[in-house]
């Protein structure tokens, strides 16, 4: 992240956005980065996705808009399942104690996921405004949680935003081994079900790429969230039988 906002648009709390291909380039110092300023409230978070834009920034910055070119998605048909997930996947299907929940405890999981850095990242850029953002995001019903449990307890997840069809990942987190795979596993399982056809998943790790997400053209991105945002709401609840379209694929 930049340690400088200088010659970045400032935005007053409410102000439209400026359009996601004026972003910073790749010959900057930090490409995608959008705007500075602004607020994450609801209304302003929703507006954001919904252009393609997200915020990302850490303590003792102002807030951060970004929306980088190229942006890495995982398309949902090409979700990678390695051999050793694919027995994870099949113990934790057939084991009564083992359970997918959505939204039955997003503060305990965005929480976790703030505890958790980034590969290679100091701290957590998920400060206490952001979690308050995103929680206040998911009792507007747009923020959500995809949560692994086994033995009643928590053990891995991750949240997520949705307009309509549109599903952009955000952070994920495991107390066990492969729990917050199985939950993305789970989030892929949902969105085959239910005609998502891609994940946002933002920027390019090597984590994501060994999973299936490529990067794609923002151009590209942004046409397929203005379509997809148009699309009836999911109706986001899990069943065992879901599982099918990842283990009998």
């Amino acid at each position: 992240m930049p340690n400088s906002t200088l010659s970045l648009p400032w935005l007053e709390p409410g102000e439209p956005f400026p359009a996601a291909e004026s972003a910073w380039n790749s010959a900057s110092e930090a490409p995608g980065l959008l705007a500075a300023g602004g607020d994450l409230k609801v209304a302003t978070l929703e507006r954001a996705y919904g252009k393609g834009i997200f915020p990302w920034f850490s303590d003792g910055q102002p807030i951060l808009w970004w929306s980088p070119d190229p942006r890495m998605v995982l398309q949902t048909a090409n979700f990678r399942l390695h051999r050793s997930l694919r027995q994870a996947l099949t113990r934790f299907s057939n084991d009564d104690r083992c359970e997918i929940r959505f939204d039955s405890a997003f503060p305990q999981v965005i929480q976790a996921c703030a505890n958790t850095p980034r590969r290679g990242q100091p701290g957590t850029w998920i400060l206490p405004e952001m979690v308050q953002a995103y929680t206040d995001l998911h009792r507007a019903g747009t923020a959500h949680s995809v949560e692994t449990w086994i033995d009643g307890k928590l053990v891995g997840g991750l949240y997520c935003v949705a307009l309509g069809r549109a599903v952009f990942g955000e952070s994920m987190f495991a107390h066990k081994p492969d729990a917050s795979k199985i939950a993305l596993a789970a989030l892929v399982a949902f969105c085959r079900q239910t005609g998502v056809t891609a994940i946002d998943c933002q920027q390019n790790t090597a984590h994501l790429a060994s999973l299936g997400a490529t990067e794609v053209p923002r151009k590209a991105f942004l046409a397929h969230i203005l379509q997809a945002q148009g699309d009836s709401s999911l109706d986001w609840r899990f069943t065992p039988l879901y599982w099918n379209h990842i283990l009998s694929a």
